[in-house]
């Protein structure tokens, strides 16, 4: 139940009870009336501004609106008071009863509450990580890789049909570079003294297992054929044992993509896919052929002063048409960009969201160029990019470098700190926001942790359901029996702790919207914070505790609330690939 759409239905059903029209006699459009907590809490539980937005249409003063408008929503039962605040605005303060209701229905809604139907079934494609597979995951991939998964669990729970999709980047000039890189370590497990490896190749040690393996299935055959045959075997050996590594890696740090779309097949059959998708766009009138002028700056790789097939992309919201095939007649990089874009959109998906690092900035604008051309605006296309993480040992910053081999990889950063601080913290910052990633910090047990606190809290939760079993062995702890007595909690620390309780669909709802799902982690450091705060404030006051052994049906009230903050508790660490702990040590 979302409290603030529920009351945005009845401020909109009081304003059509006062009969308004606008200055044309017409009705008034009431999708801009907006119910959302006050800036300050003091002030009450809701504020609307629909005196604010209406007044103008309807050709009246905005306070004397609102005072019409607050005069019939006193008549709310559920409504204990409602004010004007500064030119208009209306602040509304709610009856305990209703927020006993809704803490009964988070409890029998459990880890579903905040579940919402806002995506109604919108096929959304989320395309995040796919890196080259030239090497194990290293740290730099984890934030697209967190930012991505997260996305794609969040627009699930809010009603959306989500494909995790990973793009394998098997084809261009850094697989035959992995292909030769691997024929050396393959010549080096024979025995063949390799020397050094030579600059441009991939030099890591990660590679002497696919050599390995190489030997042990091809012997000495390999370098008996022609190059060209052997290294396509090779290749395709090596791609196979690199996004074995690779997906090892996502599951270590909880990521599991639905589908592995490899690039060499829109290469196949000579091209025909991106010859297809050439072709679509040219029938629509975006392709021609031209010079484009020499850019500002450094110049692109595919840049020619020559004449090439162009994407008229300038027309549809690019800042510069682009290069589709070159004078030669082979194609760009961005001509398989063309006909992948076209693939995800004949597969069904409304929806395309492609999470990249902050390094691809200039793609953003031709990708939205490219779904507009080969939609017509009919698909959406997102692109969300994640800034670069620093990475702090022992006060120092690490360097990473793929093709020295000196990086820190994923699974070692898995293994030192765990899963749950990684994916935690990669969301504890906005994904366009820098991120220094501290192994101390993201380990201390301390306020300090964001997310040891919540797990904290969860963890306090169950504690207390530990205790009250034992001090209260004859109660009915299921959420059935603690809905019952929702209505005995009247403190109000307990009631502000049901209305934080009562943001989360809304959080949801917003964070899906944005298309931000690290409000999820925010929002759960104040859900834990104000719970902790709970629990202090029993430790002081022996009145406010949880399980009072004297008074089972309030402390089965209580043991209700503090049932809905483990369930949401529950519901946000799945969302972020977290998990809930019951005890920590």
């Amino acid at each position: 139940m979302n409290i603030f759409s529920d009351f945005a239905d009845r401020i909109r059903k009081a304003v059509e009870g006062l009969g308004l029209a606008g200055k044309d006699g017409g009705a008034i459009d009431l999708s801009r009336i907006a119910v959302e907590p006050p800036r300050d809490p003091s002030h009450g539980d809701l504020a609307t501004n629909a005196a604010m937005v209406l007044a103008k249409p309807a050709g009246q003063n905005p306070r004397q609106l609102a005072e019409r408008l607050v005069a019939v929503l006193r008549d709310d039962p559920d409504v204990v008071s409602a004010e004007i605040a500064g030119p208009g605005f209306v602040n509304l303060r709610l009856a305990d009863g209703y927020w006993h209701r809704l803490l009964a229905r988070i409890l029998k809604s459990g880890t579903d509450f905040g579940r919402s139907a806002l995506g109604a079934g919108t096929s959304v494609n989320v395309e995040y990580v796919s890196a080259n597979p030239t090497g194990p995951m290293h740290v730099g991939h984890c934030r697209g890789a967190v930012v991505g998964d997260a996305l794609a669990n969040l627009l699930a729970f809010a009603g959306y049909s989500v494909v995790k999709e990973y793009v394998i980047n098997d084809a261009g000039s850094q697989i035959d570079v992995l292909g030769r890189s691997a024929m050396l370590r393959y010549r080096e497990a024979l025995g063949d003294d390799i020397g050094e490896i030579p600059p441009g190749l991939y030099p890591g040690d990660y590679l002497k297992p696919v050599g390995a393996a190489l030997a042990q299935e091809f012997g000495r055959s390999l370098l008996q054929m022609p190059d060209e045959e052997a290294l396509a075997i090779v290749k395709d050996r090596t791609v196979d044992a690199m996004m074995a590594m690779i997906k090892e890696d996502l599951a270590l740090l909880n990521v599991h993509h639905e589908v592995f779309f490899s690039e060499r097949t829109l290469h196949a059959d000579n091209a025909r896919a991106i010859r297809a998708a050439i072709n679509d766009l040219t029938l629509k009138g975006h392709i021609y052929k031209g010079k484009l002028p020499p850019p500002k700056g450094e110049k692109p790789e595919d840049w020619e002063d020559r004449e090439q097939t162009l994407f008229r992309s300038t027309e549809v919201g690019d800042d510069m048409d682009r290069p589709l095939v070159k004078s030669d007649g082979s194609f760009t990089y961005f001509a398989a960009d063309v006909a992948y874009l076209k693939d995800k959109v004949e597969r069904g998906f409304d929806e395309l969201i492609y999470v990249l690092g902050a390094d691809h900035g200039g793609y953003v604008k031709r990708l939205e160029a490219l779904a507009r051309a080969v939609t017509g605006g009919r698909v959406k296309l997102t692109v969300l990019l994640c800034q670069l993480v620093k990475l702090f040992r022992d006060g120092e910053p690490v360097r990473m470098s793929k093709r020295a081999g000196e990086f820190v990889t994923l699974r070692d950063v898995v293994e030192e700190v765990g899963r749950d601080p990684i994916r935690f913290m990669m969301l504890y910052r906005k994904s366009d926001a820098p991120l220094d990633f501290d192994f101390a910090k993201v380990t201390e047990q301390s306020k300090d942790n964001p997310v040891f606190y919540v797990q904290y809290a969860s963890a306090r939760c169950h504690s207390v359901f530990r205790q009250a079993r034992e001090q209260l062995p004859a109660g009915d702890l299921g959420a059935d029996a603690l809905a019952g007595s929702a209505g005995l909690l009247t403190d109000p620390s307990e009631i502000a702790l049901i209305r934080k309780l009562a943001e989360y669909p809304r959080m949801i709802e917003a964070a899906a919207l944005s298309h931000e799902p690290h409000r999820i982690a925010f929002y759960l450091y104040e859900l834990a914070s104000a719970f902790h705060a709970q629990w202090n404030r029993g430790t002081d006051n022996p009145d406010l505790r949880f399980v009072k052994v004297n008074d089972p049906r309030l402390s089965h009230a209580r043991l209700g609330l503090v049932q809905a903050v483990s369930d949401v508790l529950s519901s946000g660490l799945a969302l972020i690939g977290a998990d809930a702990p019951t005890e920590m040590r």
